[in-house]
């Protein structure tokens, strides 16, 4: 890493091609990619939410009336951008073991596009915050998952295999389409602008998911359960504490709004933004697996989405001793009862030796939108 600090967006991009060698994904198909910054048509041109609705959208940050907003709005670009490379980091061992070419194409498109999200925030940090925004966008490639140094605790665990992979990308992944929706309201003009393009390229994303596995039949089902009891809680605790005075201030700012922010037709409560995104992505998670579970042979237990309150370590609900179904338990049937309910290093190891030997434990190009 350099010894001093970037000055120019060359800089940064120099760094960025140290870092892609350094995790390890540095392949022709990846490498050989144009990155660039990219930019698409936001839904109006004034700001929609908040204290600020109807005026103009800021296009510089000097627009920006308050220091605290302004402060608040690097925020929201540093943890978006951080989650995006983290992302990369979790799955950078998966190319060895792809499952088909197909599989390995799709790892390298999610992977090159989870890259270009991470550049896209650096790109708005290192030409629209000054010194700030080189400090925060130089860190970004300095931190690294799988030493546990990124800033949320989902993009710090191990994605260990490809039916981990699948379930990641059914359910993390889900969670970054609706933080990018919410952030394609923003009144900073250039942040509202940069969520149009990775919105597409997030949805290929959710279609990399795991119906193929329940069709193919192979990994037991209980294993398949186990992995959505780990990444479901991580995700809803991604949108953020209960009663957030961060979130409260992002939609009064105008800087964030709700995930159904054009459709919403209750008055916004603002100390509820963040269980208010949550349950709608919970429903919409309980729908997808509905959709999954039709692949699931008669006579078999059904997958479910474990109760919210399972295994958290958010909001009012963090470190409390949830079954999966929502029963309070003692501290000793708890620490039984996670070991029970998520992957443990038999699971891990069957999962990996299937993959291994079974060359049609996927069907092939299975996905749920």
């Amino acid at each position: 890493m350099p010894a001093t600090r970037l000055t120019t967006f060359d800089d940064w991009v120099d760094l960025f091609r140290v870092w892609q060698k350094d995790i390890g994904v540095a392949y022709p198909e990846i490498t050989n990619y144009k990155f660039e910054a990219k930019f698409g048509p936001t839904r109006s041109n004034e700001v929609e939410f908040g204290a600020y609705k109807g005026r103009p959208k800021w296009e510089k940050v000097v627009q920006i009336p308050d220091q605290r907003m302004r402060d608040a709005l690097l925020n929201l670009i540093v943890y978006q951008g951080d989650t995006e490379f983290a992302s990369v980091e979790q799955q950078r061992r998966l190319f060895e073991t792809a499952p088909s070419e197909h599989d390995r194409q799709s790892l390298c498109r999610v992977v090159t596009e989870e890259m270009r999200h991470g550049w896209q925030m650096c790109h708005l940090l290192m030409n629209h915050f000054g010194y700030s925004g080189r400090v925060e966008a130089q860190k970004m490639l300095e931190r690294r998952a799988f030493d546990q140094k990124r800033l949320l605790g989902a993009f710090n665990q191990d994605v260990n295999n490809w039916l981990d992979f699948f379930v990641y990308t059914d359910f993390v992944d889900r969670d970054g389409k609706y933080q990018l929706t919410m952030l394609s309201y923003s009144g900073f003009a250039p942040l509202a602008q940069s969520m149009i393009p990775m919105l597409k390229e997030e949805s290929f994303h959710l279609g990399t998911g795991q119906d193929g596995i329940v069709k193919a039949g192979v990994i037991p089902l209980n294993i398949i359960q186990k992995y959505i009891n780990k990444w479901v809680p991580v995700s809803l605790d991604l949108f953020g504490v209960d009663r957030s005075s961060s979130a409260h201030w992002f939609y009064v700012w105008g800087l964030k709004g709700r995930y159904d922010e054009p459709t919403a037709t209750a008055e916004v409560n603002l100390e509820r933004m963040n269980e208010h995104s949550r349950e709608l992505y919970r429903q919409e998670c309980v729908k997808l697996v509905e959709m999954i579970n039709k692949n699931v042979p008669t006579g078999q237990a059904k997958l479910y989405v474990p109760d919210v309150k399972f295994n958290r370590f958010i909001g009012e609900h963090a470190r409390k001793p949830y079954s999966v179904t929502g029963e309070m338990l003692s501290e000793e049937r708890y620490a039984e009862h996670l070991k029970e309910m998520l992957p443990q290093p038999g699971d891990v190891a069957l999962v990996c030796e299937i993959q291994s030997l079974e060359k049609q434990w996927i069907s092939p190009k299975g996905s749920n939108q």
